[in-house]
């Protein structure tokens, strides 16, 4: 591999630390600049390995700036996250692991994540699991979505559990027709789970989701929060399951 000559290569390193270096830089004569530039890029297209190497640090530097971003996040709304007293609470409410998923009915990962979930928590009974509903993906999102927390609030955890699985598994148009129909199969009141819909409270709580998701810097679906971890798409059951090992250890 060819070096770069040393009188260039110390610049190149120097005027990213030090603001003497750079103002060093900023001095050179326009003939010196010229010659500056065409050395660095003779050497960058005689060793483009560079640039690679340059930009896997960079990425790691990133991530590792992520990871200390979304921990503080998840410090900062753990209350909001774990304990805010209207998200559907299922598996075991007493675990010793928590899983929040931010998910929206339309969303392709959402349903592609969905049996991934549901096997982990058939399998591991010491996992407490946290729903946001999180409707990003239009009018059939906020309508799925309304239609889901309304029947929490008529029927319950158990009816929200049914009409929930059920919404994951849906491939057809969400409307209120559809809903009906939905909450007549699953044997609920479905006139007054489509009264409760438009209700303030209902939308209070798809507010306050939205608010939370936004602090949270979540702009997609899902999102998962493993403790103190946040995963952002989808997750595969392997995955999920060493994750929640690692933090057991």
């Amino acid at each position: 591999m060819t070096q770069m000559p040393l009188r260039f290569a110390l610049p190149i390193m120097f005027a990213m630390t030090s603001p003497v270096a750079a103002l060093e830089l900023d001095a050179m004569t326009d003939a010196q600049r010229d010659a500056f530039r065409s050395e660095v890029r003779a050497y960058l297209l005689e060793n483009p390995e560079v640039l690679q190497e340059a930009i896997t640090v960079l990425q790691q530097r990133e991530q590792q700036a992520q990871v200390v971003t979304d921990n503080q996040l998840i410090e900062n709304y753990a209350d909001e996250l774990f304990n805010d007293r209207h998200s559907y609470v299922g598996g075991n409410p007493a675990g010793d692991i928590t899983i929040v998923e931010f998910m929206d009915y339309r969303c392709g990962y959402c349903k592609r994540a969905f049996p991934d979930v549901e096997a982990l928590l058939a399998s591991d009974a010491n996992i407490r699991f946290i729903v946001k509903e999180y409707p990003i993906l239009g009018e059939q999102s906020v309508l799925a979505a309304r239609f889901a927390i309304a029947t929490q609030l008529v029927a319950g955890d158990e009816a929200y559990k049914s009409v929930h699985d059920t919404l994951m598994e849906f491939r057809g148009d969400i409307t209120q027709v559809s809903m009906t129909r939905l909450a007549d199969i699953l044997e609920l009141d479905s006139e007054a789970i489509i009264a409760q819909m438009d209700s303030d409270e209902v939308t209070a709580i798809i507010s306050k989701n939205r608010e939370l998701g936004q602090q949270m810097q979540i702009s997609g679906t899902p999102t998962f929060v493993i403790e103190d971890q946040l995963l952002r798409g989808y997750v595969p059951l392997d995955a999920m399951e060493q994750i929640v090992a690692e933090i057991r250890e």
